[in-house]
């Protein structure tokens, strides 16, 4: 007599905005900034006359969740224009989950081609972060916070996993806020 898994659904988590897929971080760069607003500005304090008098400021908004943020360090627009874009993604891959199969998800093309191995190296300052930061973040939520589960599907070791989300303190904290509510115990930073 063979035994039959019974379907388990994701777990949705109340606490972050869930859409359907793809992930906002995910989205190639034309896509991504057609779902934004963009916009410019001056800001005072440090950096001199330039500074004051040229907009080099940028906010940015994702339009379908509200989410923003802003770069306004660096003397040069487009430095800080590429810094907000790569803030929100960021910020988005925190905030905004996609439902996947919690027993099911198949890694995407940029997961495989990353991955070595067990391992996952990424740099938290590299372009791809926020959308593996995002997948990651998928799958651990949809598994409830069980975060070894999550690594086997996604192919990693569960250090490899705890690593990735580390490098991003809100990511961390939501996934052991996440676990501490599900009775288990929180990851280790």
């Amino acid at each position: 007599m063979s035994k039959r898994m019974a379907y388990r659904p994701p777990y949705i988590d109340e606490r972050v905005l869930t859409i359907e897929g793809p992930h906002p971080s995910t989205l190639e760069d034309q896509d991504f900034l057609a779902q934004c607003q963009i916009e410019t500005g001056r800001v005072s304090g440090p950096g001199g006359q330039h500074r004051n008098r040229v907009e080099t400021a940028v906010w940015i908004k994702h339009m379908p969740t509200e989410i923003e943020t802003h770069a306004t360090e660096r003397r040069s627009q487009v430095q800080n224009r590429s810094m907000a874009i790569f803030r929100l993604r960021l910020k988005l891959a925190c905030k905004v989950r996609t439902v996947t199969g919690r027993d099911s998800h198949k890694p995407s093309q940029l997961w495989c081609r990353r991955r070595q191995g067990e391992k996952l190296p990424v740099n938290p300052e590299n372009p791809d972060y926020p959308a593996l930061l995002a997948e990651a973040m998928d799958v651990i939520t949809a598994r409830r916070f069980d975060v070894a589960g999550a690594a086997g599907l996604l192919g990693i070791t569960m250090s490899q996993l705890t690593r990735l989300i580390r490098h991003e303190r809100h990511a961390f904290a939501l996934v052991n806020d996440g676990r501490e509510s599900t009775g288990l115990a929180k990851l280790r930073s």
